[in-house]
C-alpha cells in the first residue's frame, strides 16, 4: 500500500474527487471511487475492452509498435491491434487468480501469491 500521494493523477486531485482533503492510507474502496471518477471525467472507458484475454504480444524493434493478439471470451473472436505503447496491468486492486496445476496440493512449502506478499520475514 501506498500513500494517496503516490497515487493521485497530477491532473485530478483527491480534493477536487473528494471536495476536501482525505487521510493518506484511505482504504480500498475510497480509492477505487476515486479512481472511478477519474475514468468519468476523462471518458476513457470508451477505450476499455473487457472480458477479453491478450493471447500475444510482439514488439518490432524496427516500427517501434506492439502487435497485441487479443480474444473476447464472451463471443470467442479474436483480434489483431496495433499500439506504440503498452500498458501492463496486472490487476493490483483485484482478487489474486492462483493457478491450478497438478502436485500444487502436496508442495511443503509456503504458497502466496504476489498480491499478498509484504515481506520476506516469514519466508526464513
Amino acid at each position: 500500500m501506498a500513500p494517496k500521494e503516490c497515487l493521485e493523477f497530477s491532473d485530478y486531485t483527491f480534493d477536487e474527487h473528494f471536495g476536501h482533503p482525505i487521510s493518506s492510507f484511505p482504504p480500498r474502496a475510497v480509492l477505487f471511487d476515486y479512481i472511478k471518477g477519474r475514468v468519468e471525467k476523462s471518458d476513457v472507458r470508451q477505450y476499455v475492452q473487457f472480458n477479453t484475454v491478450a493471447r500475444w504480444v510482439n514488439y518490432s524493434d524496427d516500427s517501434g509498435e506492439f502487435t497485441v493478439i487479443v480474444a473476447d471470451v464472451t463471443s470467442g473472436t479474436t483480434s489483431r491491434h496495433v499500439f506504440d505503447r503498452l500498458v501492463v496491468a496486472s490487476g493490483h486492486f483485484s482478487t489474486p487468480n492462483v493457478p491450478e496445476f497438478a502436485g500444487i496440493d502436496s508442495f511443503p512449502g509456503t504458497l502466496l501469491h504476489a498480491h499478498d506478499f509484504r515481506g520476506a520475514e516469514g519466508l526464513v
